[in-house]
């Protein structure tokens, strides 16, 4: 399976928000990183349909998807990033009302309800109210209601804001059992959610996009630019307004940097591993 975004554009009345967007998927998980108004919720619209591109066009296979129609929306599952459901709704009821929505067969419903539960780990949860879910357990609810239709294409908006910690990595684990035998893409503004699940990320920049490859590849971006250095309260003030600062940790008596430069900075500086953070850093804090 190939996805194709070819020179991708969107423009209301005189701004930007995509601008010649360019890019070949796969089957696997895709990181869409990039600060809320980078253009990725734009992209994503453009993907599902919800918006028309100003210029360029998508690609499925080779094919237009304009051409296919809804035999292309049936390829998609997709989790918007604030999620409605009906709180008076079992779960149950609500999976059931979603297969209708998606034209699944009677016949199927009961053992793709039993399928989809078991994956996202709410089949205790079955007979609840979803309004008595917790965030972690709605979200998968969305999740849930995403790929019953067994989609190619899972497509997540910000999809793990407002999770605890424990949640988010439950979240992680299953996006990465889906990722199997379909095209993940994962839209988000929270490094960690992709950084080791992602097979490529794509890094969006007021409209653009400013980086893709391996999580890998991306640090070796910013390889030899990364360092710790141990400082006193003068020199971090210092250091703040001078460098792109990652991280600060108060020591007992000095400071603790972790810091983004060409250049060693001074004080007591040693070179840094990278992580995606910090290339994430180097783009946006320039």
């Amino acid at each position: 399976m190939e996805l194709k975004f070819d020179h991708i554009k969107k423009i209301y009345g005189r701004q930007t928000a995509l601008d010649n967007f360019s890019a070949t998927l796969s089957e696997g998980v895709y990181g869409l990183l990039g600060h809320n108004g980078a253009g990725k919720t734009t992209l994503i619209s453009i993907l599902i349909g919800i918006l028309e591109a100003t210029e360029g066009s998508i690609l499925l296979d080779g094919i237009d998807v304009k051409q296919m129609g809804s035999q292309y929306l049936d390829r998609i599952g997709y989790l918007p990033q604030y999620p409605l459901f009906y709180k008076n709704f079992r779960t149950d009821e609500f999976l059931k009302y979603m297969c209708a929505l998606k034209g699944i067969p009677k016949s199927q419903v009961n053992s793709r309800l039993e399928e989809v539960l078991e994956l996202v780990n709410l089949t205790d949860a079955y007979k609840k109210k979803v309004g008595a879910l917790s965030g972690g357990m709605r979200q998968r609810l969305g999740i849930a209601q995403a790929i019953l239709n067994k989609p190619d294409i899972l497509v997540l908006d910000e999809p793990t804001a407002g999770l605890d910690p424990g949640e988010r990595i439950r979240f992680r684990n299953i996006i990465s059992r889906l990722s199997k035998d379909k095209l993940v893409l994962l839209a988000t503004h929270i490094v960690p959610d992709v950084e080791y699940i992602a097979k490529e990320i794509l890094i969006l920049n007021k409209g653009q996009l400013v980086m893709q490859g391996s999580p890998e590849q991306l640090e070796k971006s910013v390889e030899g630019k990364v360092w710790d250095i141990i400082v006193d309260e003068e020199e971090m003030e210092e250091s703040v307004e001078r460098y792109q600062v990652r991280n600060v940790k108060r020591l007992e008596k000095e400071y603790s940097l972790r810091i983004v430069s060409d250049e060693a900075p001074p004080g007591r500086s040693m070179p840094a591993q990278p992580s995606l953070e910090d290339v994430f850093l180097s783009i946006f804090e320039k």
